[in-house]
């Protein structure tokens, strides 16, 4: 396969995934800026957001305050921002285009259709109040191309590029998730263990659909950021979970290896991160820091993301 052509297939995956990330994001802001204690007008909340999904810079550039209509249009409508909901869905769209006979009719028309019906929404009509509707609209439109995706392709080089770059970017957006709950909302540990810090800790949960699967799985109906932390990191039972990512990353680059009969550095590299997250407890991962541990584990996830690049020839 061509290296531009493996690249959109992943970049178009990425990107899709990135959207129902935005939007898991933008849901975690949004409920957490309504609790009872939030703080400066939600600037807080919102500023995290941001800071989560490296939209900081960007939003400073534009804007000199945070403010709630504000941040949701640079989050989902603006186009100079290139992980936007609507940027994200274009790129997608576009790489898959390019690969789109690559591609059965479920999976491209899935995509397409959400392009087109994206485009119809007016960013004057996203009020907050309406905001939860969309963002539901845009995980829904996001499952449904990854069920095509699961249902209809052929389990060959196509697949696995798309599902590499599907975990590549789920895993990057979990270990954000995480972090600006950890590290940024909480900066004051008189906060830990408050109301506020479990309300917090629950819309974490629900941002990433976990809440019922965290209930069952612990048997237990309290909120305990230390089993909140490794359900979200190291349990592979959870399907946004790191240690899961890191499964399917790797069964990816396995199924790769098959179809032409080589392994590479970024092999050994996502085995390595596997390793280390199945051999992982959460005692060792809070005494050496949490913030600490997910910024390594995001950098390490970046490089490999290069490595898989530079591998296949990325252009």
């Amino acid at each position: 396969m061509l290296g531009r052509t493996a690249a959109s297939l992943y970049w178009m995956s990425r990107y899709m995934e990135r959207a129902e990330n935005m939007a898991r994001l933008l849901e975690v802001g949004y409920r957490i800026s309504l609790m009872p204690g939030a703080i400066e007008g939600h600037r807080d909340e919102w500023r995290s957001t941001l800071q989560s999904c490296a939209c900081d810079h960007g939003y400073n550039q534009k804007h000199e305050e945070i403010a709630t209509a504000k941040v949701i249009d640079f989050l989902i409508f603006d186009e100079d921002n290139p992980s936007s909901i609507r940027s994200c869905i274009k790129t997608a769209r576009n790489n898959g285009r390019a690969v789109r006979t690559a591609l059965t009719r479920d999976v491209w028309e899935s995509i397409n259709a959400t392009w087109n019906e994206l485009a119809q929404v007016k960013p004057s009509s996203m009020t907050a109040d309406r905001l939860p509707v969309f963002l539901e609209w845009v995980k829904q439109r996001v499952m449904s191309f990854r069920g095509a995706l699961l249902g209809t392709m052929l389990r060959n080089d196509t697949y696995h590029f798309s599902q590499l770059g599907n975990f590549i970017e789920r895993a990057d957006n979990t270990a954000r998730i995480l972090d600006v709950k950890y590290f940024i909302l909480l900066p004051k540990a008189t906060d830990v263990g408050s109301d506020i810090d479990m309300q917090q800790w629950a819309q974490i949960l629900r941002s990433v659909s976990g809440h019922r699967s965290y209930r069952w799985f612990y048997r237990d109906s309290h909120y305990r950021p230390w089993l909140i932390s490794e359900f979200l990191i190291l349990r592979e039972e959870m399907p946004r979970s790191l240690l899961f990512s890191y499964g399917w990353i790797n069964r990816a680059l396995a199924g790769l290896a098959n179809h032409y009969g080589q392994s590479y550095d970024c092999h050994q590299q996502a085995r390595d991160t596997y390793d280390r997250l199945k051999g992982s407890n959460m005692e060792d991962i809070f005494q050496s820091g949490l913030h600490e541990f997910l910024q390594d584990f995001m950098a390490n996830n970046a490089r490999l993301s290069y490595s898989v690049g530079r591998t296949y020839n990325f252009p």
